[in-house]
């Protein structure tokens, strides 16, 4: 099979694709190890055993975004040059490392050590993973690609807290055998990746890329002997000059993630403490969320590619951040689980439109660099977020955050108002 088939007419022959076969095991993998260990044990972990506060355990927990964040703009500028197996394996190590040490180091220190090893090590997933699945999916088909892959994501952060909410029932040995399992199997997979040869025949054909490379060779010498920094400086001015993005699209993206910060170390503190629901309780719940979002993910993203962005993200926003603080001052649990599925619906509508959006802003001949900026915004407003959100919890109570992760969402529907006036987004 050819590691290289440009552009595609339609996304239904690229998931037939072993490479994007394998992101997306990856991609589930390593979400269902994080969901695990950052929604179902270390809050629970730190709260109960570590005698932590929700503040502390949000900083605990930030620098696993933290360290995810930091790494993501240079990562994506290492798959344009040196492919994918080389970065993803590195990444795995550390991420299997910090697995280990949560599983068998019961100490503070170094928690805190493996949420950040945690955060490093995953950072390689997304700008692997979406530069991959664009890449192969072409223009035309970007929305249903980020449908795919968000679904991957869904499950395997959806499933990762489901599966060892039920475990915990018994033993944490059984949580951390599975989880340490699906590490081996991760290491496995990425073993197959492509390498540096994939990636220097991306923008279309090996030809071009050939033709390209010769045309700088002249330049190579000179430029190899300029200052890391002076070629790094060089390179992103010129990515930022061929982006295509209205520019309040980069505080969109930077609320967006700060909005979801707000509540992700949280949900399990809510779930327990205030709803006082059982881990297989709160299971079934993250599963009627979850499914509805993850039912709706590929008819939305289909529609998106014909009909574009837009009104998804409009019905999306709003549904969202209605819902939210409505969900924090709620406590009749059939009325919680209705306003759980109008979450996930309206997650449903804004994952594919949302990234699709974001995918037409990308110029194709730095895909995994630009992939790789853009994550960082997003990880910046997803480590406020985590910060802010225990601080919220402990000084103003447990509905603080949800409504001022409803409040964010208004801010962004508004933001999406001025971003579409300004430069209508349709996917032709």
């Amino acid at each position: 099979m050819k590691e290289h088939r440009g552009i595609k007419p339609s996304g239904v022959v690229i998931w037939r694709s072993p490479f994007i076969i394998q992101l997306l095991i990856i991609m589930f993998i390593i979400e269902f190890v994080k969901g695990a260990l950052l929604i179902s044990i270390l809050p629970v972990y730190m709260g109960t055993v570590l005698g932590l506060s929700a503040y502390a355990i949000g900083w605990a927990l930030a620098l696993q975004y933290i360290g995810d964040n930091l790494f993501r703009s240079p990562i994506g500028w290492l798959i344009d040059r040196l492919g994918y197996r080389s970065v993803m394996l590195a990444g795995i190590v550390l991420t299997f490392t910090s697995v280990l040490l949560v599983a068998f180091v019961h100490h503070t220190s170094w928690i805190v050590v493996a949420c950040l090893l945690l955060g490093i090590g995953s950072s390689p997933l997304w700008p692997c993973v979406i530069t991959g699945a664009t890449e192969e999916a072409g223009e035309e088909a970007s929305g249903r690609a980020m449908s795919v892959v968000y679904v991957a994501w869904l499950v395997g952060v959806g499933a990762g807290p489901i599966a060892i909410n039920f475990l915990l029932s018994s033993s944490y040995t059984a949580a951390f055998r599975l989880i340490i399992g699906g590490m081996i199997v991760v290491v496995l997979t990425t073993m197959f990746l492509p390498g540096r040869g994939r990636m220097k025949q991306r923008s279309g054909a090996a030809e071009e890329a050939a033709a390209q490379t010769d045309s700088h060779a002249a330049n190579t010498s000179d430029a190899a002997r300029e200052p890391l920094k002076v070629r790094a400086s060089r390179y992103f001015a010129k990515v930022g000059k061929s982006l295509h993005a209205s520019k309040l699209l980069y505080p969109a993206m930077f609320v967006q993630n700060f909005s979801l910060g707000l509540l992700t170390p949280i949900l399990t503190l809510f779930a327990r403490s205030v709803l006082h629901l059982t881990p297989a309780q709160y299971s079934w719940f993250l599963i009627a969320g979850g499914a509805i979002t993850v039912l709706g993910l590929i008819p939305v993203g289909k529609f998106v590619d014909r009909l574009g962005t837009k009104w998804f993200l409009h019905v999306g926003f709003l549904l969202a951040a209605i819902s939210l603080p409505l969900l924090g001052m709620t406590r009749s649990l059939p009325l919680v689980l209705v306003i759980v599925a109008i979450v996930g619906l309206g997650y449903a509508c804004i994952i594919p439109a949302w990234n699709a959006l974001i995918a037409q802003a990308i110029p194709k001949e730095e895909r995994g660099a630009v992939w790789g900026f853009f994550l960082t915004i997003e990880g910046s407003g997803m480590v406020l977020g985590t910060i802010l959100s225990g601080k919220l919890w402990d000084t103003f109570g447990h509905q603080a955050p949800f409504l001022v992760s409803g409040a964010m969402l208004l801010v962004l529907f508004v933001l999406h108002l001025f971003i579409t006036r300004k430069q209508p987004v349709m996917i032709t």
